[in-house]
């Protein structure tokens, strides 16, 4: 009778093989200052090299990991990494889902890192828990200079997150940058932005693209620029508003504003009136360098308000994303890819990776490291 496996005596027995290791990644490997694994699908199976890498490497100061399908696991690994890490100055996790979870664990550990000074987690599907914990540890934690926090998934209409924001942004006097896109911000949210931009005097760079703010918010930003001296860069992109939003807007810029450098009011609804009034604040403001209008409705006066401008040298025209051309004795502007961060989510196939005029509003105020 034939013996079965489990019976077979010791002579017949083989030892079971050890299990193979899988081999470390070369760029987990790398000793090097930089490192940018952008649009892979290292999955928190990478991540778990990359927490390695920060624990062994002791030169890495910029670190690039966004879209990578690191989920909330991966993202927690990360985190804890830099409890003890000291060198990294800069971290994108951008399109990596880490979640609620993932975004609480990077909180908790901007508690504890005294050396990470910008890190982005945008479109990381962050909760409203994990956005008014990086608000709450940003009232304390004073190394952080740039902060990305781009399209949380947040429920309700309170707009608590912009709140936590607000609160924050008057105790906090070293952030630098700060990105809130899609936060689905309301007037009653730029206002409780503006009543802390009274108060802070570090913020330069502040993008709240693609909200629901309207001209109503733009009164209460137009008094902050008044007598705010530290705002350079602002990016209302897809909001709306309209004629007199951009009114206002042109009012503080014309009369009292000379520090802001650039304006972006892309895709704003914006009229005729409203961005001819933009254009003449730039006559009597020296400072305001950078102006981006595309997406608006253009009329004659407009068309021949920035051609104007651009041909009698006020407007670079890398510091603006129209271009004039003439056809049949009439101006016309066409679209110039020039703006505040074109070059965030990729780079081009050609000229320049970081051109200045594509991503103006890193070059106006830089921050952290290879941007």
């Amino acid at each position: 009778m034939q013996r079965s496996p489990q019976q077979a005596g010791p002579e017949s027995r083989t030892p079971p093989s050890a299990p193979s290791a899988t081999p470390t990644p070369a760029w987990a490997a790398a000793d090097c200052s930089g490192l940018d694994v952008r649009y892979n699908l290292i999955s928190d199976v990478g991540a778990s090299y990359a927490a390695k890498l920060l624990q062994k490497q002791h030169n890495l100061i910029y670190l690039n990991l966004m879209f990578n399908d690191i989920g909330p696991e991966g993202g927690e690994l990360i985190a804890k990494a830099l409890h003890k890490n000291t060198t990294l100055k800069h971290l994108r996790m951008t399109g990596n889902k880490i979640e609620n979870k993932g975004g609480m664990f990077f909180a908790a550990m901007l508690q504890v890192n005294s050396s990470l000074e910008k890190l982005d987690v945008g479109d990381c599907d962050l909760g409203m828990q994990s956005v008014i914990a990086f608000a709450t540890v940003l009232t304390q934690n004073q190394t952080i200079k740039g902060l990305n926090l781009n399209r949380p998934i947040l429920y309700g209409e309170q707009e608590e997150s912009t709140v936590h924001l607000g609160h924050m942004l008057k105790g906090n006097q070293c952030l630098v940058e700060l990105h809130m896109c899609k936060h689905d911000i309301k007037n009653c949210g730029m206002k409780q932005l503006c009543d802390a931009l009274y108060l802070n005097r570090s913020l330069r760079y502040l993008d709240v693209s693609c909200n629901k703010i309207t001209q109503d918010g733009m009164v209460c930003l137009a008094d902050v620029l008044k007598s705010n001296t530290t705002l350079e860069v602002i990016d209302l992109s897809f909001n709306r508003i309209e004629n007199a939003g951009a009114n206002y807007l042109s009012d503080a810029l014309a009369s009292h504003n000379r520090t802001l450098k650039a304006l972006s009011v892309v895709s704003n609804n914006i009229e005729g009136e409203g961005l001819v009034a933009l254009s003449q604040s730039m006559k009597t403001n020296p400072t305001l360098s950078n102006i981006y209008i595309w997406g608006n409705k253009f009329d004659e006066a407009t068309r021949v308000a920035y051609s104007d401008l651009i041909h009698m040298g006020r407007l670079k025209s890398d510091n603006t994303d129209v271009e004039p051309f003439v056809v049949d004795g009439h101006v016309y502007l066409a679209e110039v890819s020039n703006g505040l961060k074109r070059h965030c989510y990729w780079t081009p196939g050609y000229g320049e990776a970081c051109s200045p005029s594509s991503n103006a509003g890193f070059t106006l105020v830089p921050v952290g490291q290879y941007l």
